[in-house]
C-alpha cells in the first residue's frame, strides 16, 4: 500500500478498495465500448443517414448547411456562419443513441424479469420439495387434526 499523511489515511484506504475491487476495470471497459458505440453511431448518421436525406432536399450535405450573417460591426472580417447542417446532424446521432439505450434498458429489464421469476420458480419447487421426515410430521399433523375434528363432533 502506498504510503500517505495520517489526515488521508482513510481515503486512501477506501480509493485502493474501490480501485482494487473491479469497479475501475469495468468503467474502462465501458468507456472503451462507448467510445466505440459513439463512432459507429456518428458514421451511421454522417455516412449512410444524411446523404439520403440530403439528396432529398436537392443534393446538398447537411454539414454545408449554414446561414451566413454578414458582419455589420467589422466589415472587413469575414461574415458569421451558423452551421445548422451539422447541428443537425448532432440531433439525428442524439436521437439514435436515445432509441438504442432505451432498448438496451427494455432488454435489460425483461431479462431481469425473466431472472426474477426463474429464481421465483426455483423457490417455490424447493419449497415444495420435502424431506421424508418432513412428510411424516405432516402426515402426523393430519392424522391429529382429523381426531381433534372427530372428538369435537361428539
Amino acid at each position: 500500500m502506498p504510503r500517505c499523511c495520517g489526515a488521508c489515511f482513510n481515503f486512501c484506504k477506501e480509493f485502493q478498495a474501490f480501485a482494487l475491487r473491479g469497479n475501475m476495470f469495468d468503467l474502462a471497459i465501458g468507456l472503451v465500448v462507448g467510445t466505440a458505440f459513439t463512432n459507429v453511431v456518428q458514421s451511421l448518421v454522417n455516412d449512410i443517414i444524411t446523404p439520403p436525406l440530403g439528396l432529398l432536399i436537392g443534393g446538398v450535405d447537411f454539414v454545408n448547411l449554414t446561414v451566413s450573417i454578414p458582419n455589420f460591426v467589422y466589415t472587413s472580417q469575414p461574415p458569421v456562419v451558423i452551421r445548422y447542417g451539422k447541428f443537425l446532424q448532432t440531433i439525428i446521432y442524439l436521437i439514435i443513441v436515445a432509441f438504442v439505450l432505451f432498448f438496451i434498458i427494455k432488454l435489460v429489464n425483461k431479462l431481469h424479469k425473466i431472472a426474477l421469476k426463474k429464481k421465483v420458480d426455483v423457490e417455490v419447487v424447493a419449497a415444495k420439495v420435502y424431506s421424508d421426515e418432513v412428510k411424516a410430521l405432516h402426515e402426523i399433523r393430519d392424522l391429529l387434526a382429523r381426531k381433534t375434528i372427530q372428538i369435537q363432533d361428539l
